[in-house]
C-alpha cells in the first residue's frame, strides 16, 4: 500500500512536469504570459483525472518488477482516455472565460503532452523493473557467489528456446550460464537471441560440450516428433550431461514456457513412441452417454482407461476395485480434473459372483472394460492357486454377469505373456481369451480381448524398480543380459485398448503394435545414465538369472496364426478361434475343485490340459 502512495505522488509530478513541459515545447521554451493562467485552472484536474483513469486501468496494483506489454497498454489506455477529457475540459473553460482572456491549448499541446505522459508514465515503471531486475541478478556488495554457475547448453533456437532463455536471465537463482544454443536450421547458425549464439546442429552436441564444459543440456523444441526427439537424447547421452526437457506442445496447455514446465528426460522419451491417433468418432459411439464399468480400476492400466474414458462424456463410469486405496486416489484426481463426471466407485472382488450379479443388476453397464488381474509372474508361479482364483474364477464371472444383464460390449486386458505361455500368470490369461471366444459365441454381448506388452511405469513394473535401486546407489538387478521386452506407455496402452474396443464385431483378439523389443539391461543403464550416473561405474549391474516362468524373449502372437491389419496402425487383429462354451464350462469346475484343494502340482498339470501352449517351464530347485 505504501508503494503505491509513493507511485501516485510520483505520477502527480510527472504529469504536472509533462504539461509545463508540452507547453514550453509548443512555443519554442517562450510560454506566452496569457496561458499561464489556463495552465494554473488545468493542472490539477489534469493529475486528478489522469489518476483515475489510472486507478480504473490497475496501474497501482501490478507489480511492476514484472512489468510487460499489458502494463505498457494500460498506461497507453489510460493517458488516451484522459487526454481526451482534458480536451474536453480545455474547450468547456475556454469558452467561460473568455472575457477574461483565458485561451485554450493549442492541439498540439494536447499531443505533446499525451506523448510526454506515456513516455514518462510508462518509461518510469519500465526503469523499476530494470532497477528490480538488475538488483537480482548482482550480488549484494560485499558478498561473494559461493555457487560455480552450471555451463548450460540449450537444443532449439525457436520460440519455446526463445523465451526459455528469458526465463533462465530472469531466474539468477537457477544459476546457469547459458553457453549456447544449438538448432538444425542452418540459416540460424552464428545469430544471437537475447545474445545467446546458435552454435551449430545436432552434429556439433559432443563438440561444442566438449569445448564449452557443458555440464547441463535442456532440450527446448516442443513441437519435435517422437522419433527426432529420440535421436537427439540419444546424441546428448553421449555427453554424459544432466539432461532436461521441455514437454510436448499438447502437455503445455496454456502455449507458455516457464521454468517450472522443465522437467528431467524419462524412459518414455528415449522409447520414441508415436503420439496415438484415436478416430474420435467411432469411440463416442459406443461410450459417449453410455455406461462404462471398468474392473481393476485402480491399477495402472485401468485408471488410465478411467481417465481416457472420462474425456468421451459417459453417461456414467463405474470404477470397481478390491484395493480401496488406489481406487481413492483415482476418484480424487476425477474429482479435481473432470468434476462434471458422474462416477460410482464400487469395492468388491471379482471372485464374488453374487456381488457381481448385484453391481450388473444395479448399474446395468454398457460396456466393461476387464483390467482386473494377477499379473506378477513369480508370485504368481508361488502362488497359482490364486492366479486361477482371480485371473480366471474372476474373469469367468464377469463375463458371465455381461452375458447374463445383456452388456453391449466387453473388454478384456491381455498380455503378451498369453503367447506360448511357460508362467502360469501368461497360461491363466491365455485361458481368459479361450473364455472371450467361445462366450461371443454363445452371448448378444460383443467380447473381445486386447493383448499388449508390458506399459512403462505401471504397478510392479522393472522402472519404478530400477529407480528404487538406483536412489539406494545400486546394484541395479536384471535377471539376464540378453533379456528384452516390448513396451509402450500407459496412456498409448489405454487409448489404444479403447479404440481397439470401437472397431471390435466381437471374437477378436487384438494385438498392439509394440514397436521393436528392448533389451532390459540397456534399459537399465539409459536409467542410470539419465539419473546423473556412470552405467557399471558409479552403479554396478548385476545379472541374477531368470526367474520362474520367465521367458527370455516375449512374444506378441501365435507363430502360427497370420495377423491382419485394422483401421487403425497400431491394431492388428487375429483369427477368430471357435471355442467351445461347455469346455469352458467344464474346465471352470475343475479349476475351481485344484484351486480349493491348494495341490500346487494339480493346478500346473491341469492348466497343461486346458491351454495346450501352455508349457511349464521350472526352475532349478524344482527340477532337482
Amino acid at each position: 500500500m505504501q508503494e503505491d502512495r509513493k507511485l501516485i505522488i510520483y505520477d502527480a509530478v510527472l504529469l504536472a512536469v509533462s504539461l509545463y513541459l508540452a507547453i514550453l515545447l509548443r512555443f519554442n521554451f517562450s510560454m506566452p504570459a496569457e496561458y499561464m493562467g489556463f495552465l494554473k485552472l488545468s493542472i490539477v484536474p489534469v493529475i486528478v483525472i489522469t489518476l483515475v483513469f489510472n486507478k480504473f486501468f490497475k496501474l497501482y496494483s501490478s507489480i511492476w518488477k514484472y512489468a510487460s506489454v499489458e502494463e505498457l497498454v494500460s498506461v497507453i489506455y489510460s493517458v488516451s482516455l484522459s487526454n481526451i477529457i482534458f480536451v474536453l475540459y480545455s474547450y468547456i473553460i475556454s469558452f467561460k472565460f473568455l472575457e477574461n482572456r483565458y485561451y485554450r491549448f493549442p492541439f498540439s499541446v494536447h499531443i505533446i503532452f499525451w506523448i510526454l505522459s506515456v513516455v514518462i508514465l510508462g518509461g518510469t515503471r519500465f526503469l523499476l523493473r530494470m532497477f528490480e531486475q538488475g538488483s537480482r541478478e548482482q550480488p549484494a556488495a560485499g558478498k561473494k557467489i559461493c555457487r560455480k554457475s552450471k555451463k548450460l547448453l540449450i537444443i532449439g533456437a525457436g520460440d519455446a528456446a526463445a523465451m526459455l532463455v528469458k526465463e533462465i536471465k530472469r531466474h539468477s537463482n537457477l544459476n546457469y550460464d547459458i553457453k549456447g544454443l544449438i538448432d538444425d536450421d542452418l540459416s540460424k547458425k552464428g545469430k544471437l537471441i537475447s545474445g545467446i549464439e546458435v552454435l551449430g546442429g545436432r552434429d556439433d552436441i559432443i563438440r561444442v560440450c566438449s569445448e564449452k564444459g557443458i555440464e547441463e543440456i535442456i532440450i527446448a523444441i516442443p513441437s519435435v516428433d517422437m522419433q527426432r526427439k529420440k535421436k537427439i537424447i540419444n546424441i546428448c547421452k553421449e555427453t554424459e550431461c544432466k539432461l532436461k526437457i521441455l514437454p510436448g506442445i499438447y502437455e503445455i496447455v496454456d502455449g507458455r514456457v516457464n521454468i517450472s514446465k522443465l522437467r528431467d528426460v524419462n524412459i518414455e522419451d528415449l522409447l520414441g513412441r508415436e503420439e496415438v491417433k484415436l478416430n474420435s468418432d467411432n469411440i463416442n459411439r459406443y461410450i459417449k452417454d453410455k455406461v462404462i464399468l471398468v474392473t481393476g480400476g485402480g491399477g495402472s492400466i485401468g485408471s488410465e482407461l478411467c481417465r481416457q474414458i472420462a474425456k468421451f462424456k459417459p453417461r456414467e463410469l463405474l470404477i470397481l476395485d478390491i484395493y480401496e486405496n488406489n481406487v481413492y486416489d483415482v476418484q480424487m484426481e476425477l474429482n479435481y480434473n473432470h468434476p462434471e463426471l458422474n462416477k460410482k466407485v464400487i469395492i468388491a472382488s471379482i471372485r464374488d459372483i453374487d456381488k457381481m450379479r448385484e453391481v450388473f443388476r444395479d448399474f446395468r453397464p454398457d460396456v466393461v472394460f476387464h483390467a482386473a488381474a494377477h499379473k506378477h509372474v513369480p508370485l504368481m508361479e508361488m502362488n497359482p492357486g490364486e492366479a486361477v482364483k482371480n485371473n480366471i474364477i474372476g474373469t469367468y464371472n464377469v463375463l458371465k454377469c455381461c452375458s447374463e444383464f445383456s452388456v453391449k460390449k466387453f473388454v478384456q486386458i491381455s498380455t503378451d505373456k498369453a503367447v506360448n505361455p511357460t508362467n502360469i500368470m501368461g497360461a491363466t490369461k491365455r485361458f481368459c481369451e479361450m473364455m472371450v471366444q467361445a462366450f461371443d459365441e454363445v452371448s448378444s454381448t460383443e467380447y473381445v480381448a486386447v493383448r499388449f506388452g508390458n506399459v512403462l511405469g505401471s504397478n510392479g513394473s522393472v522402472i519404478p524398480l530400477f529407480k528404487k535401486q538406483i536412489a539406494h546407489g545400486g546394484p541395479v538387478t536384471v535377471t539376464h543380459p540378453e533379456i528384452n521386452r516390448f513396451f509402450m506407455t500407459i496412456p498409448e496402452a489405454a487409448q489404444l485398448v479403447i479404440q481397439a474396443g470401437a472397431i471390435a464385431n466381437g471374437g477378436e483378439i487384438f494385438v498392439l503394435d509394440m514397436g521393436k523389443p528392448v533389451k532390459i539391461a540397456d534399459l537399465a543403464r539409459d536409467l542410470i545414465t539419465l539419473s546423473g550416473y556412470k552405467p557399471d561405474e558409479e552403479i554396478k549391474i548385476e545379472y541374477t538369472g531368470l526367474r520362474p516362468g520367465e521367458k527370455l524373449y516375449e512374444e506378441l502372437l501365435m507363430d502360427e496364426i497370420a495377423l491382419t491389419s485394422t483401421e487403425h496402425k497400431k491394431i492388428f487383429v487375429e483369427k477368430p478361434n471357435k471355442i467351445d462354451i461347455k469346455y469352458i464350462e467344464d474346465s471352470i469346475d475343475e479349476f475351481r475343485k485344484v484351486s480349493h484343494d491348494g495341490d500346487r502340482e494339480q493346478i500346473f498339470k491341469l492348466m497343461e490340459q486346458k491351454v495346450p501352449t501352455y508349457t511349464r517351464k521350472k526352475n532349478e530347485k524344482e527340477s532337482a
